[in-house]
């Protein structure tokens, strides 16, 4: 596979919410490949032409093949799971905006950065951004996480 983590992002035992501060940042980046779009389409079913047939999709607005939004979308599921909060994390929702495409060989980097906790409830907020290789915003939103360690 060809993404990666930061180092100083990744947590395999988890963060406790006391251990969790606002600020807090985590990054993962990835190429996006005409294998990973055909491997996600396969796997949900969403064969929609504009992310499958180059031939369609050179007559849609983009010009060209896109990855499916929640394919983008789904790297934040890595931020929560493997670096904030980490291991054992519950992931408690998610808003997306979704304001520019990603194409085959971009390079996205999506971002975790804890904006607010609450303590007694052991959840965070994260504001929750993908970037392409230009530094393109191509999806905002925010996580709500429950850090269970």
């Amino acid at each position: 596979m060809s993404s990666m983590i930061d180092d100083n992002s990744l947590n395999m035992s988890g963060y406790s919410i006391d251990e969790m501060y606002i600020g807090q940042k985590a990054s993962i980046s990835k190429t996006i490949t005409e294998s990973d779009i055909n491997t996600y389409a396969g796997l949900i079913a969403d064969f929609n032409p504009v992310h499958i047939n180059a031939e369609y999709a050179k007559n849609t607005r983009f010009g060209e093949r896109i990855a499916h939004g929640m394919f983008t979308a789904s790297f934040f599921s890595t931020i929560v799971g493997m670096c904030i909060p980490g291991a054992d994390a519950i992931y408690l929702g998610q808003t997306l905006k979704f304001i520019a495409p990603v194409k085959i060989g971009d390079t996205i980097t999506a971002t975790g950065e804890v904006t607010k906790i609450v303590k007694e409830k052991r959840i965070a907020y994260l504001r929750t951004t993908i970037v392409n290789q230009r530094g393109e915003i191509v999806i905002d939103g925010e996580g709500t996480v429950m850090a269970t360690k």
